[in-house]
């Protein structure tokens, strides 16, 4: 694996992977200490030999923990790919892992000419859970240092336009906000006012329309109409107490029931 820039997506692996082998040294090194006091009468060569060839072989595997990574980092929607992947990545890891370490202190343990008493398939299930937590620090590991070592004043992406979906009859129009000027009631459709002049028919109630509408800017003005704040030009007053909306050459009327609008409307 090439190293690549310091700053790159492989640069981010060979910071990570020094960490990585310190603390699983630290933890093996814990671990040796812990299994001489636990089996006093067992030359202490054998849990050294243990304690290393694990170690040795999870640095070596932390790669499989990174394609894991680089395939669906944590956060990554939808959330379903990115936990099948680090699942699929922890079983490889571990699979590898346990294969790797058994295969490895066989061949030592006979050089030794110390007996050798493993059970690959029954310990796999009790290596998996301790693997587990070794591969998700790894990965965590990545993503922090991902996000750390992230260029800075790198250009973001310009957002795409909020756009809403008009289903007129079999068509679907998929519109820009700023394109609508208004919906009003027509019966049991809502009519869509384009500022191109289209006049799409949507089946629907306009109530529930305006939920939709309403967090992308859309205001209740009247009992049959939704208007788009962001397109109006003008509020004039009627005689009655109502106003008139007027979104460039459309009229659109705003009742004085709807008092709310108005404060709304005339904040801009």
């Amino acid at each position: 694996m090439a190293k690549g820039d310091a700053n790159g997506p492989n640069g981010v692996f060979w910071r990570a992977l020094p960490l990585y082998a310190a603390g699983i040294a630290a933890l093996n090194t814990v671990n040796a200490f812990t299994a001489f006091q636990d089996r006093p009468f067992e030359p202490r060569i054998v849990p050294t030999v243990e304690q290393a060839t694990s170690a040795i072989c999870a640095i070596a595997l932390l790669w499989i923990g990174w394609i894991a990574f680089r395939i669906a980092p944590p956060g990554q929607r939808p959330l379903w790919r990115m936990l099948a992947v680090q699942g699929v990545g922890l079983l490889a890891f571990a699979a590898a892992h346990v294969t790797s370490f058994y295969l490895l202190r066989a061949l030592v343990f006979r050089l030794l000419e110390i007996p050798f008493d493993f059970d690959l398939a029954e310990r796999f299930v009790y290596e998996l859970r301790k693997d587990a937590l070794g591969y998700c620090i790894g990965v965590a590991g990545f993503w922090a240092l991902a996000k750390a070592y992230a260029p800075k004043g790198a250009p973001t992406e310009t957002p795409a336009p909020a756009t809403f979906d008009i289903r007129d009859g079999a068509r679907l129009l998929r519109t820009p906000v700023a394109d609508i000027l208004a919906a009003r009631s027509a019966g049991n459709y809502v009519e869509f006012l384009l500022a191109d002049g289209r006049k799409p028919l949507m089946r629907s109630a306009l109530s529930a329309l305006e939920e939709a509408l309403a967090p992308l800017g859309f205001v209740r003005t009247h009992r049959s109409w939704l208007v788009n704040a962001a397109r109006v030009t003008e509020l004039r007053p009627e005689k009655s107490g109502d106003y008139a909306v007027m979104l460039g050459e459309l009229e659109a009327p705003l009742s004085r029931r709807f008092p709310e609008a108005l404060a709304r409307l005339r904040q801009g």
